[in-house]
């Protein structure tokens, strides 16, 4: 929660800038990749109020950990993601009338005061890869044995159709015996 009162109605035009180390709130992120719980994410970000409440704008650097989707190799980089939303003065009216969805997305000022986390989770977890990559070539891990393909570029395994294992015995030669 941050503190606005400075930046009320009657000081539209005026605007304050905000540079902040926070400590990264919990579930900032997604299964395979995230934001761990309390390492630093650096805000730089310039409170301005408007007729229609304050506009929160600037970017946010966080350092972003995971695993690649391909090799489950560790991944670690820093992203900076761009972040601007509106927060409005005043709330909905409750009587009865069907909020729209434009109004679920709403951001409202409580007490003079605002909540960023909602807005930074929003616009870090978007930014995120879907499925994360240590590099664009990972070519993954065996589907056979697990062993990473990019360490044995020609690794394959012969694979015996069932249908004719029968067959095998029918050589004469056994294969353990066989010199």
């Amino acid at each position: 929660m941050l503190q606005v009162q400075d930046l009320g109605r009657s000081s539209a035009g005026s605007s304050r800038a905000l540079q902040e180390h926070v400590p990264a709130p919990k579930d900032f992120g997604v299964a395979m990749i995230g934001v761990q719980e309390g390492s630093d994410m650096d805000l730089d970000l310039t409170l301005e109020a408007v007729y229609e409440g304050i506009l929160v704008s600037g970017s946010v650097l966080v350092p972003v950990t995971g695993e690649c989707s391909r090799c489950l190799d560790p991944l670690a980089y820093d992203l900076e993601v761009d972040v601007q939303e509106l927060f409005s003065y005043e709330e909905p009216s409750h009587d009865g009338a069907a909020a729209g969805e434009d109004e679920e997305e709403q951001h409202w000022i409580e007490h003079d005061m605002i909540d960023l986390e909602p807005v930074l989770r929003d616009a870090v977890v978007t930014a995120l890869p879907f499925q994360p990559v240590c590099r664009e070539d990972c070519q993954g891990l065996c589907s056979e044995c697990g062993i990473h393909l990019a360490d044995e570029p020609g690794h394959h395994h012969e694979v015996l159709d069932p249908r004719w294992a029968g067959l095998q015995g029918l050589t004469g030669k056994d294969s353990l015996t066989e010199s």
